[in-house]
């Protein structure tokens, strides 16, 4: 029996407008939620990739690949579990500055958790953090009694641990047009 999984899925694609709503709905139809998502510029010039965490059992993902390389914009999909990937996520959170200033016991927090703060105002300052999602969690509940503002985490970024090979396959394609 298939275990449910984290599994990232990386798609690499060309940048126009309607693909995030195709393939959300791709998702949407087999009724699996987005846990993350995350699209940037890729390492190829023009090629967009987007980064997406679901947990699913293995036989979901192998089917979400295939109806998102169906996309007519979508270069090639790949999916990996965490132990093939490595992965983090940052996270701002702004506080009251009062706080920075009258508890001592929030700089050890900054400073224990490995994170930074990036500007400080009369009002309030920014502290921010890259982790994994348990890290960060764990600074939200620890700043909150300080005064959490604002708190917001990026989605998942990540590398995989071995070649995906995306750049000899377009060299490839590009040789072949």
């Amino acid at each position: 029996m298939n275990k449910v999984k984290t599994y990232t899925i990386s798609i690499y694609s060309e940048n126009n407008v309607g693909l995030l709503n195709r393939i959300s709905s791709i998702f949407l139809k087999r009724h699996i939620n987005i846990e993350s998502l995350t699209t940037s510029q890729s390492e190829i010039d023009d090629v967009f990739r987007f980064i997406i965490v679901v947990k699913v059992v293995e036989e979901n993902v192998k089917k979400l690949i295939q109806q998102i390389e169906k996309q007519v914009d979508v270069i090639k999909a790949f999916y990996h579990t965490d132990e093939e990937t490595i992965f983090q996520e940052t996270a701002l959170y702004k506080v009251k500055s009062s706080a920075l200033f009258e508890e001592r016991h929030i700089q050890n927090i900054i400073k224990e958790s490995h994170a930074n703060i990036v500007t400080v105002s009369p009002e309030f300052f920014v502290i921010e953090k890259t982790g994994f999602r348990n890290e960060t969690d764990r600074l939200q509940q620890d700043l909150a009694p300080f005064g959490l503002l604002q708190f917001v985490r990026s989605g998942r970024i990540s590398v995989t641990k071995s070649k995906m090979g995306i750049s000899d396959l377009l060299s490839k394609f590009k040789k072949d047009n």
